[in-house]
């Protein structure tokens, strides 16, 4: 008997992967990293559930095994929850309560079939590493992107090390069967599937540091979040992606870009060198004088170097005065300009330009607490956007001259633990008492202010925890309690909290490079994605912006919401897309400044100069 209700939840898994890494300091579901496939995490159960509804797979021994190694211990209720609202522990329930039931009533289990090639797999990478298991198989057949459909791999395979590797492209090679790489088994895009080999490279997470030449070599397992956390360790900081991203896929994918990006750059920037397996099987560094020329751009999608095995990161220094404000606006063109003046004169580390919707919801561990802030923010306090900046003590006071409101450190945590309070409209009494002719938002940054904001909301670990679950409010207080959970430049670096863009509906984010010193095409860009967005009915708004290069350009990111699950929401995003991709592919072609990211797609490894400019051409001279 399927449960309508857990059946439902699993169809909404988000694939972020945030439940296969231990990002909350509770660990990770203990089947997962014993046996490897993505089957024995909660993702994985998640997709399996989904499948037996709708009669995508039977029950074989690897979806028994998967359910059967399910302790319901809770880890992925607090995981999931703080990142999508959702409670996975009743899917892995009513997973377990089918299998029993089946295998109690004598029902058949199917083996896997005897296969030539999967033998030969496991010579290459060891028998409990490859797999042809059909219910194993569908958790890397399928993802939320609404415009691709399953697609079942013929085997899954987690090879150890960069000769595994080789022996198995070689072996895809030699048999003419396509392959595709899975970085540590997610996948939100799509652009992953293959009805040939899947390698899933979350065996191969090494990680070795060489402090004296500031870099770090990372195997392709190893997620944003690991490498992080293993540099903060030691006392440096890395360029990092969304924290579940594979560090060396991310990369080669699109080259890593985060507010960071101000001044660690993306692309070829964040790496000193990288090592690959080609599709003919050998293996090559891109500093071979050999290799490949990834360094190039081709405005063009075309396919990734080959396997990424190894990259060598930048490490990046920390200082013990830095610290992370937040500079609001009520127009989008002010905080544009004030953070490109910021990047122009070097004074800011991380930077980005937020609008509301994406501040309400990384600070509220609730939908419903989001909601009620997205209002509070611009109809009580006139924030519409806020300029995100970590700076040194040098930078602050740079800050502190050129801004008439800042919110600092601290300001941030009371806001941050009082939010349940902030959102229900404690302040609207105050700010119109004090308000006058400023910004409420002027009010609220006023030193003198602060101790009626203490006051007001009540700020704890306990406040912000009533907004959760009653059953959940405890381990919310506790993670609430840890200094990194209100401190902007600990969220900033590990970003455990942007997968929250998905939490009322899976996000459909376009990106695409801009010229910041020409205000009118980033207004028309956002423009141009709100109306197609609003011509199909979909949910729509500004995401962010991140300068780059001294403010000569930045990334910018607009976002469309659907419901993966909802046919009707799939047509409205198909139907956007037949629109959208034709519009920015032409304007990238005509507009100096201007690159969408999907021409960008496994050419993550070029200099950002060839994507950001691409100059020319220039008129021809005499003489040469």
């Amino acid at each position: 008997m399927i449960d309508p209700g857990a059946r439902r939840t699993a169809a909404q898994c988000r694939h972020y992967a945030m439940c296969k890494i231990d990002y909350l300091g509770t660990g990770v579901c203990a089947s997962g990293p014993e046996k490897g496939f993505v089957a024995y995490y909660p993702q994985g159960r998640m997709d399996l559930y989904r499948a037996l509804a709708d009669g995508l797979v039977p029950v074989t021994e690897g979806l028994v095994d998967a359910a059967e190694s399910c302790t319901l211990c809770g880890i992925c209720d607090l995981q999931c929850h703080f990142v999508t609202g959702m409670r996975p522990v009743a899917v892995m329930r009513a997973l377990k309560s089918f299998v029993r039931k089946h295998l109690d009533d004598g029902k058949p289990v199917q083996a896997p079939a005897a296969d030539p090639v999967l033998e030969r797999l496991r010579a290459i990478a060891g028998p409990a590493w490859a797999t042809n298991d059909p219910a194993i198989l569908f958790t890397y057949a399928d993802d939320p992107f609404p415009l691709a459909g399953p697609r079942m791999p013929r085997f899954a395979v987690l090879p150890g090390s960069r000769e595994e590797v080789a022996a198995i492209v070689s072996l895809a090679a030699e048999l003419d069967i396509p392959y595709a790489v899975r970085g540590n088994g997610g996948s939100v895009f799509g652009f992953v599937f293959t009805d040939g080999i899947v390698l899933d490279m979350g065996r191969m997470r090494r990680i070795d540091f060489d402090v004296d030449n500031w870099c770090v070599s990372v195997g392709p397992g190893v997620t944003s979040f690991e490498l992080q956390r293993e540099a903060a360790r030691r006392g440096f900081r890395v360029n990092a992606a969304e924290p579940a991203a594979t560090v060396c896929g991310n990369i080669v994918c699109t080259g890593t870009f985060s507010p960071w990006s101000n001044v660690y750059g993306t692309a070829s920037d964040g790496f000193v060198d990288m090592e690959f397996v080609g599709r003919d099987g050998k293996i090559f560094r891109l500093n071979d004088k050999s290799a490949p020329n990834v360094y190039a751009f081709e405005h063009a999608v075309i396919p990734s170097p080959g396997v990424c095995t190894e990259a060598v990161v930048k490490l990046h220094p920390v200082t013990a005065d830095e610290e992370a404000v937040l500079v609001p606006f009520e127009e989008f063109g002010e905080a544009v300009a004030f953070a490109r003046d910021l990047s122009a004169r070097r004074i800011a580390l991380a930077l980005a330009v937020l609008g509301g919707h994406y501040v309400s919801t990384f600070m509220s561990p609730s939908e419903s607490l989001s909601e009620k802030l997205k209002d509070v923010l611009p109809g009580v306090l006139g924030i519409r956007y806020l300029v995100l900046a970590v700076v040194d003590a040098h930078g602050r006071a740079a800050i502190d001259r050129m801004a008439a409101s800042v919110i600092d450190g601290a300001l941030f945590r009371t806001l941050m633990l009082g939010l349940p309070r902030l959102a229900d409209g404690e302040l609207v009494e105050l700010v119109r008492a004090y308000e006058g002719n400023r910004a409420p938002f002027e009010f609220l940054c006023s030193p003198g202010m602060r101790t009626l904001l203490e006051t007001a909301l009540s700020p704890s670990p306990g406040t912000i925890a009533g907004s959760v679950d009653e059953d959940l409010r405890d381990a919310y207080a506790r993670l609430y309690a840890r200094p990194g959970m209100t401190d902007m430049v600990w969220l900033t670096a590990f970003r455990i909290v942007s997968a929250r863009m998905s939490r009322r509906k899976h996000m459909f984010a376009f990106l695409v490079y801009v010229p910041l010193d020409r205000m009118e095409i980033i207004d028309d860009i956002i423009a141009g994605f709100a109306r197609i967005a609003e011509a199909h009915g979909i949910d729509h708004d500004y995401g962010f912006l991140t300068p780059m290069d001294f403010g000569k350009r930045a990334i910018l990111e607009y976002d469309y919401y659907i419901d993966h699950a909802d046919p009707a929401e799939r047509r409205k995003i198909a139907g956007a897309m037949v629109e959208a991709v034709p519009w920015m592919d032409g304007l990238a072609a005509s507009t100096k400044g201007v690159t969408f990211l999907q021409q960008v797609f496994s050419q993550g490894c070029s200099r950002k100069e060839n994507f950001l400019y691409r100059p020319g051409p220039f008129p021809a001279r005499e003489g040469g």
